[in-house]
């Protein structure tokens, strides 16, 4: 299987909806099912799913989508890592233009509707914010909460697409681990209560 591009199914929604790409194209693109494609198209796969620009990821370019919906049996190739045009990563200046502090806030909400297993603590570190001011928008508590919009952080030049799949990765390892420990708990409690039982009788 190839490299999967960032969010699979809401790229595949995107290119379902804004390409002639064939669903076998989409498919292998995605590393999903022809079926779960055609699911796409016809409604009834991916409800709720907002469509994600694979082209303003820089995870494809609009030029390789050209040449593939004209050959279906052309593949197309995710841009890598090393091929992609990098935001560097540059100190922070203490002065944030306007038009940036209204982007943070629009990032943020984005993460916490689209990445929720990421911590106040990561998505403040991703754009630079504090987890304050994560949390009272993950709450729906920031004083201008109404007039934000979801906007991916990626897309703003806050982060690198690089490092908001690192910090996802982690959360999901941290999710996972939390979950078995959680598990083993359980057991543990199961036990110790089927050990009483047994020696009250």
């Amino acid at each position: 299987m190839t490299d999967a591009p960032f969010m699979p199914k809401a790229t595949a929604v995107w290119l379902v909806e804004n390409t002639t790409l064939t669903f076998k194209q989409i498919a292998k693109f995605c590393n999903l099912h022809e079926l779960e494609i055609k699911g796409i198209a016809d409604g009834d796969v991916a409800k709720g799913i907002k469509a994600y620009n694979p082209i303003l990821a820089g995870q494809l370019s609009r030029i390789e989508i050209d040449e593939c919906s004209k050959n279906p049996e052309k593949d197309l190739k995710l841009i890598k890592k090393n091929e992609e045009v990098k935001i560097k990563d540059r100190k922070k200046p203490k002065y944030t233009p306007l038009s940036k502090r209204q982007d943070r806030p629009d990032a943020i909400l984005w993460m916490c509707k689209n990445t929720p297993e990421l911590t106040d603590g990561q998505i403040s570190k991703l754009v630079g914010s504090t987890k304050g001011t994560v949390s009272l928008i993950r709450k729906r508590n920031y004083w201008n909460f109404s007039n934000l919009k979801p906007r991916d952080p990626v897309i703003l030049a806050l982060c690198t697409q690089e490092n908001f799949q690192k910090a996802i990765e982690k959360a999901k390892r941290r999710v996972e681990r939390e979950k078995k420990a959680k598990l083993r708990e359980e057991k543990k409690r199961l036990k110790e209560s089927t050990e009483d039982t047994t020696v009250q009788e």
